[in-house]
């Protein structure tokens, strides 16, 4: 099954389909899409982000980006209340993001908002979503004291070094792929994804950001996940059929609140 792991429905150019998120969803399933994961960046969107699970296969996420500083978590009430909706699978996207901010006192904060997502996802026995930039040290010490291992989560749109995703594995993380991993720059990435267990990887588009190559300088949306597939496959060396297999599988082990079997139709049902 090929599943987007990592999509943000709330904000893709709709343009090419007259302003309708079905179609685009759609073209998704043209491409073999059958699963998707909708995340939430920011609470007050959070009904929207809802509104689109009432689609069969569309899955849904609860959190504050470490970059949405007005709406960084204090507390995990509201975490809590959003993460009862039968098709809220995980928490997050969280995390830390020292690049873009670089004051300590907005590290701080990000830091009481990342424990808060990590306390609430072992609470309820959850995967958290973490997004991590130039902020290693701190990202794995916090999951190592304030995650739950059994509930887990994954890196998304993984960049780091292969020590980092090796750290992650040992607390039953899973490191995510994004269309990065096919620009002609991510050597690295593309050693890492070499190394790594198959059983570690999962993929997504983190749309409408980061397109793979041969779409790399356009909005990406949810279809491309089949390129970030190929492309990973062909590292692996593996078929393609046997990518989508282990990494169903695997998102399957990890997001255990999605049902297999709950995958996309055409149409709006």
């Amino acid at each position: 099954m090929l599943i987007d792991t990592h999509c943000h429905l709330d904000m893709l150019d709709l343009t090419p389909y007259n302003q309708d998120l079905n179609a685009a969803i759609d073209a998704a399933y043209h491409q073999g899409v059958r699963q998707m994961l909708s995340i939430s960046v920011d609470l007050n969107k959070m009904d929207t982000v809802l509104g689109f699970t009432k689609r069969n296969g569309v899955y849904a996420s609860c959190g504050v980006h470490p970059l949405q500083s007005d709406g960084l978590i204090t507390d995990d009430l509201v975490l809590r209340q959003y993460a009862k909706h039968p098709k809220v699978i995980a928490i997050g996207e969280t995390g830390l993001d020292y690049f873009y901010e670089a004051s300590e006192q907005a590290h701080e904060a990000q830091k009481v908002s990342f424990m808060h997502h990590l306390q609430t996802a072992g609470e309820l026995g959850l995967p958290v979503i973490v997004h991590t930039r130039n902020a290693k040290e701190d990202t794995l010490s916090l999951i190592k004291q304030y995650g739950n291992s059994d509930a887990a989560g994954v890196l998304h749109c993984f960049t780091e070094d292969y020590e980092m995703a090796k750290a992650a594995l040992d607390e039953n993380y899973l490191i995510s792929i994004s269309g990065i991993v096919t620009f002609k720059t991510a050597t690295d990435l593309k050693e890492t994804v070499r190394k790594l267990p198959l059983d570690a990887l999962i993929i997504e588009t983190d749309s409408p950001y980061l397109a793979p190559v041969p779409y790399r300088g356009k909005k990406n949306e949810p279809k491309y996940v089949s390129e970030v597939a190929q492309y990973v496959a062909d590292l692996k060396g593996i078929r393609y059929e046997a990518l989508l297999e282990a990494t169903a599988a695997n998102f399957h082990r990890v997001f255990a609140k999605a049902n297999p079997q709950h995958q996309l139709l055409l149409g709006t049902e």
